[in-house]
């Protein structure tokens, strides 16, 4: 078995093309034991997340009584609640969903499978856009294949790299200017052939079996089921300190929730990089708004339409992850603008009676809770540091544990679907000590800054993905 960092280090061609074909018959995790409804699971959880919500506020009385002689008890209870309560309801019903979570295996894809349309929006990929097509070459995929990409009006060298490629199956589509991610993919979906389009990032490499894994997925899963996102790992990890970082957020964090979300029927971000959509559902919606965050946009209208996302938690694509803060900070500026656009056209996902209206509330939060991490919790760390513990003190240290036993239930889960792919997690404690005490002291911070910019309709462009 392999290391994870063989196949996301410098040379990942030669791993992924030794890869063998996944064996016919049922792929993924079987459901032993005693089958629990997934109602039953969504209650369970849920009343596990208000046992322990109740425990933290009877727990946090007295710091909040210390804390409202400060500011008043309305603030108190805001930041209070902020920083223990509400997160530690959420980190409660993650714990509990992850652990009653049994995904159903696979349909058989060992013959052939429909036809795939990819699309592959690309904007100065000079050093990745070959690697990502011949990954793509390498996934033995029984079914017909149509490839579509679009140089969106690329300055570098990517021209004559795809110009280099010669597969039959291949088509570039070269734009005089860049006019942005939506309207590249859309000009693509003029284009596809066939009744599946898969959107691919252009700096990304698809791990083996992904292609088979994804559709697999589509076809298993509830008729209901019109798009499926799948898994986006970190390629260049071993870079810096902060894609370190990073590959956890995405092995972890980024990865659980989709699959919780998923259980209950309702993934809420089809990303751009790696997702599985209905052709003619596309068409029907008009493809990709003209939005910065047009994948969670796309994804909350195919919700609306009362049609189900799917997650594929072993269809695997390793992509190039931010590795400078300004990048970084400027992904995530955008995915935050992209969560507020997404409120603001599908409002009406938060009255819907489902399961999955549970992480549109949860989603509507993530600005308040950002906020109080922002303006609260960091100044109290700063206090605290003089001995003064209104904010962060001796109380705080109380979410430790159930944080330890989050990480601990999401590394388990992953572990197990890496083993199951061939792949093993590397040793990575820097970066995942500095993604658990230091990654939010920026994260969150840069999220708040892009609510703002979303807000005061600063403008749109495609930066970062």
């Amino acid at each position: 078995m392999r290391r994870l960092s063989e196949f996301v280090g410098r040379n990942v061609q030669p791993f992924v093309a030794q890869a063998p074909a996944a064996p016919p018959g049922v792929i993924g995790e079987q459901r032993s034991g005693l089958y629990l409804p997934v109602r039953w699971k969504f209650g369970i959880a849920t009343t596990a997340g208000l046992l322990w919500a109740a425990f933290a506020l009877l727990g946090a009385r007295l710091w909040i009584e210390e804390l409202s002689g400060v500011t008043g008890p309305v603030l108190a209870h805001i930041v209070i609640f902020g920083i223990a309560v509400m997160p530690g309801f959420m980190n409660a019903f993650l714990i509990v969903s992850l652990a009653l979570d049994r995904r159903p295996g696979l349909r058989s894809t060992a013959q052939s499978l429909p036809g795939l349309t990819i699309l592959v929006a690309a904007y100065n990929e000079q050093d990745s856009i070959a690697s990502t097509v011949e990954s793509i070459a390498r996934q033995n995929y029984p079914g017909a294949l149509q490839v579509v990409v679009i140089n969106d009006g690329s300055t570098d060298a990517t021209a004559a790299r795809l110009a280099a490629l010669d597969y039959p199956w291949l088509e570039v589509l070269n734009l005089e200017r860049n006019g942005g991610k939506a309207r590249a993919l859309n000009l693509g979906l003029e284009r596809a052939r066939f009744r599946l389009t898969l959107t691919v990032d252009g700096d990304s490499c698809l791990y083996r079996n992904a292609l088979r894994n994804l559709v697999g997925r589509y076809l298993s899963d509830p008729g209901s089921t019109k798009a499926v996102a799948g898994a986006v790992l970190v390629r260049n990890s071993r870079s810096k300190l902060l894609t370190r970082a990073q590959e956890w957020d995405y092995f972890h964090g980024i990865a659980a929730i989709k699959r919780v979300q998923s259980l209950y029927h309702g993934t809420l971000v089809a990303q751009g990089a790696f997702s599985l959509y209905e052709t003619e559902l596309l068409r029907r919606l008009g493809g990709w708004p003209e939005t910065v965050g047009e994948d969670i946009v796309l994804t909350w209208r195919i919700l609306e339409q009362g049609h189900r996302v799917g997650y594929a938690e072993n269809a695997c694509l390793f992509t190039n992850a931010p590795d400078t803060w300004r990048q970084f900070i400027r992904q995530r500026q955008r995915w935050s603008r992209g969560l507020i656009e997404a409120f603001k056209a599908h409002w009406r996902l938060l009255f819907r009676l489902e399961m999955r209206t549970m992480f549109i509330w949860w989603n509507l939060f993530f600005p308040y809770l950002d906020l109080v991490y922002t303006f609260a919790f960091l100044p109290g760390l700063l206090l605290a540091c003089f001995g003064i513990y209104w904010i962060a003190g001796p109380m705080t240290l109380l979410v430790l544990p159930l944080a330890m036993v989050v990480n601990a239930v999401m590394y388990r889960v992953q572990s197990r679907m890496f083993e199951q792919q061939g792949l093993k997690v590397r040793r990575n404690r820097v970066g995942f000590v500095f993604y658990a005490l230091f990654y939010s002291l920026v994260l969150q911070p840069a999220c708040v800054v892009g609510y703002m910019e979303e807000i005061l309709n600063r403008r749109k462009r495609w930066g970062t993905k």
